[in-house]
């Protein structure tokens, strides 16, 4: 992985503006990472962390905008789901602002009962 490239990329976006190299590298080495590169350069990321069995979090998942809309990002997101290390978990989540088409072909969806889940921010 382009660790300079997914942090530069990170820092301009909605969601994770500010956040350090360090801590970019501290959630990739704790998380499953996807890279995507087109003639060996990256232009996509994505992680995910699981505990392989109840759930797993979906995060940072991006497609450099000079390579979207050529598929890149379904592709990323198809290969994500077919791992075996989500093969039994029973929900996979994530957060977005603008990519709720992509996502809900995957079968994502908002949460049907809001009110059962809760989360702890930090700031």
């Amino acid at each position: 992985m382009d660790v300079d490239f997914v942090h530069a990329y990170l820092t301009q976006s909605y969601w994770a503006a500010g956040r350090t190299k360090a801590d970019v590298i501290k959630s990739m080495k704790n998380a499953i990472c996807f890279g995507v590169f087109v003639e060996k350069q990256q232009v996509g990321f994505a992680r995910i962390v699981t505990d392989q069995v109840v759930f797993a979090w979906l995060m940072d998942v991006f497609i450099d905008e000079m390579h979207q809309g050529k598929g890149l990002g379904k592709k990323l997101i198809d290969a994500i789901l077919k791992i075996p290390e989500l093969e039994n978990v029973n929900g996979v989540g994530l957060r977005t602002k603008d990519a709720h088409g992509l996502y809900r072909q995957y079968g994502f969806d908002a949460i049907p009962d809001g009110s059962t889940w809760m989360l702890r921010n930090k700031k």
